[in-house]
């Protein structure tokens, strides 16, 4: 672990989310590409291989810029398999070597982005108490919610945090223990709608109770939009419409959603990076 806690450790971010269709490995890429035009060495971990779905994206990126020989930044990419092994101490061994193994191999980059399953399991828990930022996206309702709390139906009081923000709590314990290390909780409302709805109002004032009680910050993400999907499959974002010339002009609901990424971005307090590329 001497790479994990080294004197110049990246700053890691950790989407995690236990629901799936939250958006995340959406907001990985769309952070992961921002941050590369904003000059700092990224690399992107996924520790959902089976899934693939960040690791997908990046591979979809990679093939369009060497098949349209268009430059785009790409980061530098593992992924971490999870463990075949029955004995459950055993796998877990082997899980964090793997983990441990791919970390070291992007430490000496400014930031490392790690997209953690829809689920709950050891490489995910070892993946959040790495984090020196955790983002949480979920959709605009107590649907999703749930995940991070019991709310009372009638007057949406909190009854107790759930099994996810539990665990958050463990991955911060284990990360303080391991390096001192505190893990900023993000929780980021996404796909949110134009209007002011009850729902959208109820939700943010309970989100923002439960945030004081179990210590997150909260922060608007990603509204509905097309764009978004339109680009997913070549594994291409906002900021890549203009040099990959794919015959999208930007309209003004376009400078928008770049105006969330941007937001986003610089909700995250990250350090200047230590050096400064050309986008």
């Amino acid at each position: 672990m001497a790479s994990v806690t080294a004197a110049h450790r990246p700053h890691v971010i950790v989407l995690g989310n236990e629901k799936g269709g939250s958006g995340k490995s959406t907001t990985a890429i769309h952070i992961v590409v921002a941050l590369l035009r904003a000059g700092y060495r990224v690399g992107a971990m996924d520790l959902d291989a089976r899934q693939g779905t960040l690791a997908g994206t990046l591979a979809a990126r990679r093939q369009f810029v060497e098949t349209r020989q268009v430059k785009l930044p790409l980061p530098e990419f593992r992924a971490v398999h999870r463990s075949g092994l029955d004995h459950r101490l055993e796998a877990e061994a082997e899980e964090r070597a793997r983990f441990d193994a791919a970390f070291a191999e992007l430490a000496a980059l400014d930031v490392i982005v790690i997209d953690c399953p829809g689920a709950d399991n050891f490489l995910s828990r070892y993946g959040h108490s790495q984090a020196d930022t955790l983002i949480t996206p979920i959709n605009d309702s107590f649907v999703d919610f749930s995940m991070l709390a019991k709310v009372e139906p009638e007057k949406h009081d909190i009854v107790h945090p759930s099994i996810y923000s539990e665990m958050v709590w463990e991955a911060r314990k284990q990360r303080f223990s391991r390096d001192r290390g505190r893990i900023d909780w993000i929780v980021m409302r996404n796909r949110l709608a134009a209007s002011e709805a009850r729902n959208k109002r109820d939700v943010g004032e309970t989100l923002e109770s439960l945030a004081k009680r179990i210590g997150f910050r909260t922060v608007k993400g990603f509204g509905e939009r097309v764009i978004f999907r339109e680009l997913y499959l070549q594994g291409l974002t906002l900021m890549d419409v203009r040099e990959a010339n794919v015959g999208i002009a930007l309209g003004l609901s376009h400078i928008a959603a770049r105006n969330e990424v941007r937001m986003l971005v610089g909700a995250i307090n990250l350090p200047a990076p230590r050096m400064t590329l050309v986008a």
